[in-house]
């Protein structure tokens, strides 16, 4: 395992699995300038690391991420303009939102504002039963970021949306996880476990296939019947010259569980 610590995070290697630890457990993980900054080069790195093959996201200290840190003026405490200032938070949801590896929300305890929405970002998320969920904007006198107004309503639909938004309640997990918000909701002692489960279910995945669908899906909403029927045969192309492809076919024949390479 190799370990980088940085200011406000910690990132650990391990066998294809990248953890990343908000570590200001002081202030509940808020993001204040320095971990957005840190966030955004983490994703870049990611990006272009094909060892890296799943991303974890979790917190610190009993808390995920209680959203921007206000305490200083501003999550982005340079002068700048406020527009320049949000481009980049939102450089940096975007950032994770192209990331081609699947990644997983670990979320044990409150995730809020711009926490709330780092954690919807991510392709998967399970949750302790204890956490809590909020898009906690409209009670500081803000409107919806890092993404929010984007993904919310493609998980939840737009109605419970705007009641989530517009009235900034604070929901527990067993909610959030019958309103689609989270994937699974577990007792705490459970949580990494069951995250560990699925991070070896998709390491031992089709690394390319798994890229594939997750782009496939992600597209899928903005596109016409025809568009996305198009993306999807260039992908079966690309999948289906694969040696993983034909690694599954000899697995098959042979009763036995695939090993893939990504190749």
């Amino acid at each position: 395992m190799t370990e980088t610590q940085y200011a406000t995070i910690i990132v650990n290697r391990e066998g294809g699995v990248v953890r990343l630890t908000l570590n200001r457990p002081e202030k509940k993980n808020a993001i204040n300038s320095t971990m957005f900054n840190e966030l955004g080069a983490v994703f870049t790195e990611v990006a272009s690391r094909p060892d890296d093959r799943v991303l974890v996201i979790n917190g610190a200290g009993g808390a995920f991420c209680s959203g921007a840190d206000l305490s200083g003026g501003g999550p982005i405490e340079a002068p700048v303009h406020p527009l320049r200032r949000m481009d980049h938070i939102h450089d940096v949801a975007l950032a994770l939102h192209r990331l081609t590896i699947p990644v997983i929300a670990n979320v044990d305890g409150d995730a809020v504002g711009a926490g709330c929405n780092l954690a919807l970002g991510c392709d998967m998320i399970f949750a302790s039963s204890r956490s809590r969920f909020a898009q906690i904007f409209v009670r500081r006198g803000l409107s919806v970021d890092f993404g929010g107004s984007w993904i919310l309503p493609r998980l939840v639909g737009l109605h419970r949306a705007k009641q989530l938004c517009l009235l900034g309640d604070i929901i527990s997990a067993e909610e959030a996880s019958e309103i689609g918000l989270v994937n699974r909701v577990v007792e705490q002692d459970e949580l990494d476990k069951v995250v560990q489960d699925v991070v070896d279910r998709l390491l031992s995945g089709p690394p390319v296939a798994l890229s594939l669908i997750k782009r496939l899906l992600n597209e899928g909403g903005e596109l016409t019947m025809a568009q996305a029927l198009a993306n999807e045969s260039a992908a079966q192309a690309i999948n289906s010259g694969s040696s993983d492809a034909a690694e599954a076919r000899r697995a098959f024949m042979e009763k036995r569980d695939p090993v893939f390479t990504g190749q």
